[in-house]
């Protein structure tokens, strides 16, 4: 069996109800639950959540909300893979065993069908545990630097403060969309970024990372500009 899972607690701080607020017309755990439907990969799309009006969102846009996630992997401090094992241990105690999950995050409105699809097929001919999305970092992190609390400049990495960037090691960071990975990876909570994983690299213009309100808005406009020059297939 081939499972999706969502995860989308409620009780988000920064943006309050985050994973169901309205993104360009639709809830954005909508475009999470479109892509995975459309992909026609999994036996099973699972919503995993806490919270009541999430699930009947989650329900509406057509995923499955098979039991509420309990309080101690929905607070301040669970993590994710606590939560994918979770849901593949819920499975197995009805006797379906999970074989293959996707962890598909619910504020990936950039997702595709396709790179799901994609991922999944390398996951496979790498026989790796895991295959997850990356993108390259827009500025060599080797040249970053932090500001004091007066306002100073504090270089992380002082010994490339003469380097060119060009010159620079690119380096890649998490793109924020899904984490496939074997069922027996999950529950054995094998990290994710370790050379047991094998990565499925996007165009940075296919990433953005929403924790804030500003964040929301560029991927709202980034998103309409993405539809428009016909980028994105939904």
């Amino acid at each position: 069996m081939r499972l999706c899972v969502i995860p989308a607690r409620g009780g988000s701080k920064r943006i309050p109800g985050k994973n169901i607020k309205e993104f360009y017309g639709f809830p954005i755990i909508a475009y999470s639950i479109k892509a995975a439907i459309s992909s026609q990969y999994f036996d099973k799309i699972i919503v995993s959540t806490d919270d009541q009006e999430i699930a009947e969102v989650a329900k509406f846009y057509g995923a499955e909300v098979p039991f509420i996630r309990p309080d101690e992997l929905a607070n301040d401090h669970a993590t994710i893979l606590p939560v994918v094992k979770h849901t593949i241990e819920w499975f197995e105690k009805r006797g379906q065993s999970p074989k293959d999950v996707c962890c598909l995050f619910a504020t990936a409105p950039f997702v595709s069908p396709d790179d799901i699809k994609k991922a999944y097929k390398q996951l496979k001919e790498t026989q790796t545990d895991y295959c997850f999305t990356v993108t390259s970092a827009g500025f060599p992190i080797q040249r970053a630097f932090k500001l004091t609390q007066e306002r100073r400049i504090k270089m992380l990495y002082p010994e490339f403060f003469e380097s060119r960037s060009q010159d620079l090691e690119g380096v890649y960071h998490d793109a924020g969309q899904f984490y496939w990975g074997k069922s027996e990876a999950f529950k054995q909570l094998i990290p994710v970024f370790s050379e047991v994983a094998t990565s499925y690299i996007l165009p940075r213009y296919l990433v953005h990372d929403i924790d804030t309100e500003e964040d929301w808005a560029r991927a709202e406009i980034m998103f309409r500009v993405a539809q428009e020059i016909k980028i994105l297939e939904k």
